[in-house]
């Protein structure tokens, strides 16, 4: 079953290898505060992670795939819209608040835009940086999915 819209942890999405984490919040007059815990609210110890910021509205990023490395996105300031794709189902997702994660499996076709002005995407991969890991033909994407 789906999680309570403001239940903490994962919401299962239409596209396979794709959840939706309410990440916890928690309100006080001193400011807010959103907290995530490696293998827990984000389902992987990660081994890297990168920023995204100052990306001007238009742009597109992403689309590409990975074989085996997994991402977890939050967007901590501002909003990005992002695309994910198992090959066969896409979905949307806006991240708009940093208690929202997207966690996107290897073998998801991953796009992002409608960056807000002040977006800053923080990404979490659980592998480090190797470029053979990313598939970035679109056909070459569908190819793998359809034989597996």
């Amino acid at each position: 079953p789906a999680a309570a819209p403001d239940a903490v942890g994962p919401a299962a999405t239409a596209v396979a290898g794709v959840t939706l984490w309410r990440l916890p919040l928690v309100r006080d007059m001193r400011g807010d505060l959103s907290v995530g815990e490696f293998e827990r609210t984000v389902p992987f110890a990660p081994k890297r992670y990168f920023l995204v910021f100052d990306v001007p509205s238009r742009e597109i990023r992403g689309e590409h795939a990975h074989r085996s490395c997994e991402q977890f996105l939050v967007c901590v300031k501002g909003s990005v819209s992002i695309v994910a794709d198992d090959g066969t189902r896409r979905q949307e997702f806006v991240l708009d608040r940093p208690q929202l994660g997207l966690h996107l499996a290897p073998m998801v076709w991953g796009t992002q835009y409608k960056y807000a002005p002040d977006a800053v995407l923080l990404v979490f991969a659980s592998e480090h940086y190797d470029p053979a890991d990313y598939i970035r033909d679109r056909g070459e994407f569908l190819r793998l999915v359809a034989g597996r």
